[in-house]
């Protein structure tokens, strides 16, 4: 009942199938957006696609109870529910900062802890969907030898961890060194072939498109947009968990670009579609070692230039060349958005004062975090408004960046602002009562003052 179809984002004509192994459109050579039957999805209103969906979350009718394919009518409807390939992704809780909001100045103040998910980052929304397709096309008859990928780390792990379940082999090409201990065990672990490359992000992705290009191995790279309609569940979850109302602002980090092209195409939608009345703002953070965007936002848009990115504490967005840049932009365009940057220092203490309030953040969400703070102390995020910042990766796959930081050893922190270290002490109890009656006395004023 349902359709949907790869269509160039340039507007040139013709439809090419989900199941057609092309990542770029056969004329001009530009990218593919997923295009669904609007008129179809018509059929049902506003409310009953709410209802719907209401009635799937985290049910465990198969595969419904997914957050991704809890949407499956709007995300992959070609493909049969007994090749889905899923781990129960999504339906990441959307989580109110209480305190650190508060002394932001900003209350209504929510994290989406997308980290919350199978592997450990949102690279699982779209990932579910690609292997799912893969192995759809394998039931149809299609060969496909591997699927392979370009990868900072999370990628990586998403893949790997689908394609192991659906019994498909994975090729994952990673900057050697570059990468946490914790993203490099993954794909590891479930089986992959890990090819560790003298090179940056950008050089692997330029061998696995040549890969992909000459031997016939399917890309799960971003620039292949099944994967962006995974991606896009974020947007919807985050309407439906404030009761299908929007939120002033999402604050999205942003390395490739794929993710705030996603989001934008999962408002847009509902907009299309009736369950939303207007669209938020949103702001793209990039860590200033790796800005191409922001460059680009600081012209109007009127020139863009790639970049050899710096290295960045956010590894996962040290991209000089993001694939989605022209996805991303006309979704900047349409949101009324901005772009902001975070230098290294700035990151490193933004996720640092998060944590002090409960959290455990990423690099990537530090850089969200400090672009939040510019916002809000240039008044364009005021105290009145309901703000999303996306949380990318969980923080225990950067542990080696928090223990760093908090023994003054990262490069680009002069002074950490929140340094917290352990205090040795003899095994005395003395010696212990009076640490916690010293720190009793002087803690909550310094905490008050910090946070």
């Amino acid at each position: 009942m349902y359709r949907a179809w790869f269509q160039c984002i340039s507007g040139c004509e013709g439809r090419l199938a989900l199941d057609s192994v092309v990542y770029r459109c056969p004329r001009c050579g530009d990218l593919l957006d997923v295009v669904h039957d609007l008129e179809t999805l018509r059929h049902r209103s506003a409310a009953a696609w709410m209802k719907l969906f209401d009635s799937r979350v985290m049910t465990t009718e198969w595969p419904f109870g997914s957050g991704v394919w809890g949407k499956k009518e709007w995300v992959a409807p070609h493909v049969d529910p007994q090749n889905v390939v899923s781990m129960f992704e999504g339906s990441t809780n959307l989580m109110w900062t209480g305190r650190y909001g508060e002394d932001l100045g900003v209350p209504s103040l929510w994290v989406k802890q997308c980290g919350n998910s199978h592997t450990g980052s949102f690279k699982d929304l779209g990932m579910t969907v690609l292997v799912s397709t893969v192995k759809q096309m394998m039931a149809d008859g299609k060969r496909i030898a591997a699927i392979a990928c370009a990868s900072t780390g999370d990628t990586s792990a998403a893949l790997a961890a689908y394609s192991a379940a659906a019994g498909i082999r994975a090729v994952v090409i990673l900057p050697r060194g570059k990468i946490t201990t914790a993203q490099l065990v993954q794909p590891l672990a479930n089986g992959a072939l890990v090819l560790a490359i003298d090179s940056d992000f950008d050089g692997c992705m330029r061998l696995v498109t040549e890969l992909a290009e000459k031997e016939g191995v399917y890309l799960a790279n971003s620039m292949n947009s099944l994967r962006l309609e995974g991606q896009k569940t974020v947007a919807i979850e985050i309407v439906q968990q404030f009761n299908w109302e929007v939120p002033d602002w999402v604050i999205i980090p942003g390395g490739n670009l794929g993710n705030v092209s996603a989001l934008g195409a999962g408002f847009d939608l509902m907009h299309e579609l009736g369950l939303i009345a207007h669209r938020p703002r949103i702001c793209v953070a990039q860590a200033a070692h790796a800005n191409p965007l922001y460059q680009s936002y600081r012209s109007g848009f009127q020139t863009f230039e790639p970049m050899q990115a710096l290295p960045t504490l956010a590894s996962a967005i040290q991209i000089g060349n993001p694939v989605s840049y022209k996805r991303a932009m006309r979704a900047l365009q349409r949101f009324d958005g901005v772009v902001e940057q975070a230098t290294e220092a700035e990151l490193a203490d933004a996720a640092a004062r998060a944590d002090l309030a409960g959290m455990f953040c990423c690099p990537h969400t530090g850089v969200a975090l400090a672009a939040l703070e510019k916002l809000i102390a240039r008044g364009e995020i005021t105290r009145s408004q309901r703000v999303v910042v996306v949380s990318t990766a969980n923080g225990l796959k950067f542990t080696d960046f928090k223990i760093r930081y908090h023994e003054d050893q990262l490069a680009g922190v002069p002074q950490p602002r929140y340094r917290n270290v352990p205090i040795p002490l003899p095994n005395d109890y003395q010696a212990v009562r009076d640490a916690v009656l010293r720190d009793l006395d002087t803690q909550p004023a310094a905490r008050t003052a910090s946070v």
